[in-house]
């Protein structure tokens, strides 16, 4: 017979030690920023973590830290070259951000991470529930977390079914999530209690078929008396995915160098080097001088899927001399960039569809 979860009165005490024990013995430990309460490391994360895996991120955060072990690095760096680490993670805003929040961290907090989910949530790029990850971990505040693992376990734990695209239903959640939280020995309890829900919620408790039997809190889930886990949470409105359709020009030198723009912050890979784009091929056909025609050649179309948008790409490659100007639509003064050659291509923050694009030969 399957145990029916407690009452609400006693499910916080409960629900708070057994994840704090299971942490202990079962929970993920051997992860870089595990094991730390230095707060660069543990904010470094929590932002690389954002929608993206953890088998992704392990590389591009052993390389952040080894070219900027302190937040002060950072800070001192050109956002080109913060960039030029981050391409390929995707989600450039947070690459932007990052560095920013570093730049203010020093500005305005002498290097010092503020030491409360309040003061954190202040620095640019830091939300709720990446300023309480920080918090909790490294510095025992009992304050609770709310990314996308930890509301799939607590709305099944407690049965919580309202629509979380609601804010209403969303800030309830935080409620009850702040009603969970450890109230004995919390500084010490925390970053186990915290690791422990994202370790959950990342190995056990998944959003298709849930390993309930090794689940640590399987007597106190109203999820798992209902027999249908699976219908938490609850989440009815969905980002419709679109498309757009994108012509790059491909202009090269006789010695390998390509003309790359820098991108405007605002919009679709924001201040990243890219090939000039165009809305379309006939836009890119009108901004080339006539006597290169010729040299223009059609590269295979190609689509870059991203979260809720699929880029129909078409690449077109041109041959420029070495003393040719550059036609007026792509001007320094109207779309700034520069000639790159090859040796460089490494080091500028480029989307991944470009490098990928560069990286090959071409047809």
């Amino acid at each position: 017979m399957t145990a029916l979860p407690p009452e609400k009165s006693a499910l916080p005490t409960a629900f708070a030690g057994e994840i704090v024990r299971w942490q202990q013995t079962h929970g993920r430990s051997n992860l870089p920023w595990q094991n730390t309460r230095d707060p660069y490391r543990v904010w470094l994360s929590e932002i690389m973590l954002q929608q993206t895996q953890v088998t992704t991120v392990l590389d591009y955060y052993a390389r952040f830290l080894q070219r900027f072990p302190t937040v002060a690095e950072l800070a001192a760096a050109s956002q080109d070259e913060v960039l030029g680490l981050w391409s390929g993670l995707g989600y450039y805003s947070r690459a932007r951000n990052l560095h920013r929040c570093a730049q203010d961290v020093v500005a305005l907090h002498g290097g010092q991470f503020p030491r409360s989910a309040l003061q954190l949530q202040t620095l640019p790029g830091i939300g709720r529930s990446t300023a309480a990850a920080v918090a909790s971990f490294c510095f025992g505040e009992r304050v609770a977390i709310l990314d996308g693992n930890v509301k799939r376990v607590l709305t099944r734990v407690l049965g919580f079914a309202g629509d979380l695209s609601e804010s209403a239903n969303e800030k309830a959640l935080w409620n009850l999530a702040t009603d969970l939280l450890p109230t004995q020995d919390v500084p010490a309890a925390m970053p186990r209690y915290t690791q422990g829900l994202m370790d959950l919620g990342a190995t056990v408790c998944a959003s298709r078929q849930p390993q309930c039997l090794l689940c640590p809190v399987q007597t106190l889930c109203a999820g798992r008396a209902s027999g249908e886990p699976e219908k938490y949470p609850v989440k009815t409105k969905k980002l419709k995915r679109s498309a757009q359709a994108l012509s790059l020009l491909w202009a090269q030198r006789p010695d390998g160098s390509v003309w790359l723009e820098k991108r405007p912050s605002a919009g679709i890979w924001g201040a990243l080097y890219c090939l000039p784009v165009f809305d379309s091929d006939a836009a890119l056909h009108a901004a080339l001088p006539e006597n290169l025609d010729g040299r223009l050649q059609a590269l295979p179309h190609f689509v870059h899927v991203l979260t809720h948008k699929d880029l129909h790409l078409a690449p077109w490659i041109a041959g420029f001399g070495n003393d040719q100007a550059l036609p007026e639509a792509m001007a320094p003064d109207a779309r700034p960039g520069a000639w790159f050659s090859p040796a460089d291509w490494p080091g500028l923050g480029l989307p991944a569809p470009i490098r990928k694009l560069l990286l090959r030969e071409p047809a």
